[in-house]
């Protein structure tokens, strides 16, 4: 149950950096490493206005929110729902403690009187 809740309320944002139609980088937890297509100095503005037309690099974002509403009020449930919750807590505990019930029902009968010992005559042993 723990992880279940865990998983559902994860949240978390994939990152991937294509050049052109190709994945070059993809990242769960950290920032993508682009392809270095990027210009890293200033370039004139003749050169910017080619470097625009044909930057073919491309960042996309999968941002992944998990659930946030998980506070379910007691009182809200109806009776049927209540009675269920209820059961469902009294036999979970129950199935950890132990129960200490002795059968006692040998306990008023002796054992039958042994006529032969059946094992011996017939040399059947267990080992």
């Amino acid at each position: 149950m723990a992880l279940l809740v865990f998983v559902s309320t994860l949240s978390f944002t994939i990152e991937s950096h294509y050049c052109g139609d190709v994945l070059v980088d993809s990242s769960v937890f950290g920032s993508v490493e682009s392809c270095g297509m990027e210009v890293q100095q200033k370039p004139s503005s003749k050169e910017c206005d080619l470097i625009n037309k044909k930057n073919c690099c491309s960042d996309e974002q999968l941002v992944v929110d998990g659930q946030d509403n998980l506070k379910i009020s007691f009182d809200k449930l109806d009776k049927e729902q209540q009675l269920l919750v209820a059961t469902f807590i009294y036999s979970y505990i129950n199935l950890f403690t132990e129960q200490q019930t002795e059968n006692t029902s040998f306990r008023d009968y002796s054992p039958p009187p042994l006529v032969r010992d059946v094992q011996v005559l017939d040399q059947t042993f267990l080992i």
